[in-house]
């Protein structure tokens, strides 16, 4: 058994991301969150990496999430070193690695209209 108590993958794909600049009028804002798992008894750091269809990845953002915890990153309230935030109306494609072995799931809520929605899934993990 590992002795670090590790679990899942050190490197997720998500192909599917959107964060909308609109939000319905009341309570909710729309936005996505990469929610990570760390089951093990040390800090995972991580790098994520987003991919676009007509322009150059953006390798700027980092994260941690602290041994034996989770970490529901908001991806309209992350910032790089240089104040760069996730940009808007844009699709993306979005990459997590993470130094130790973790589980990434995704989530978006979406509030352009007054029928919200919002979806859900497990990242893809590599290795």
């Amino acid at each position: 058994m590992n002795k670090n108590n590790a679990k899942g993958s050190y490197v997720w794909l998500v192909p599917d991301c959107y964060y909308p600049s609109i939000s319905s009028p009341g309570h909710y804002v729309s936005h996505e969150a990469i929610c990570v798992l760390n089951t093990g008894r040390q800090d995972a750091h991580l790098d994520l990496t987003l991919y676009f269809e007509d322009r150059e990845p953006i390798r700027s953002f980092k994260a941690v999430c602290k041994a034996e915890r989770t970490n529901h990153i908001r991806l309209d309230l992350l910032r790089d070193e240089k104040g760069q935030a996730v940009p808007q109306d844009v699709p993306y494609a979005i990459m997590v690695e993470s130094d130790q072995p973790v589980v990434v799931q995704y989530s978006r809520l979406d509030t352009t209209q007054a029928e919200m929605s919002l979806m859900t899934t497990i990242a893809h993990p590599l290795g």
